[in-house]
């Protein structure tokens, strides 16, 4: 049976978007797709400050189903304006992962739901 993840800041995507930010399975975390808002739910101007409040979500939800950023298996990032922010991107990324890295695709779009964000990823991670 799939077990809900949902650190206690990020409730709101269950009560208003009827969704877990993580998903758990067979041993597997399946999580939502998480953009750069703060915990706050604030969205800062600049790519970097976004880019970073992502991947502290990402945390949190990995913190929370009792795993860490070495369980990744798999990314995807999904980025407006792309090139304009990727090395940034890159620099982040880096902090947070180490290898075996996970495998990862990145993705030009047109747009969020939320006006003005620039980033959202998706992730997999495995209990080992």
């Amino acid at each position: 049976m799939p077990k809900p993840i949902v650190p206690k800041s990020l409730q709101s995507y269950v009560t208003d978007w009827m969704m877990s930010p993580g998903l758990e399975h067979d041993g597997f975390v399946f999580m939502t797709g998480l953009t750069g808002a703060d915990a706050d739910g604030l969205l800062a101007d600049n790519p970097t400050d976004q880019i970073e409040a992502v991947f502290e979500k990402i945390g949190m939800v990995l913190t929370e189903a009792g795993l860490g950023f070495e369980h990744l298996v798999e990314m995807t990032s999904y980025h407006v304006g792309l090139r304009d922010h990727l090395n940034a991107f890159k620099d982040i990324r880096a902090k947070y992962v180490s290898e075996p890295f996970p495998a990862w695709t990145a993705i030009e779009v047109a747009g969020f739901v939320r006006e003005g964000a620039c980033i959202e990823i998706r992730c997999i991670a495995r209990r080992n």
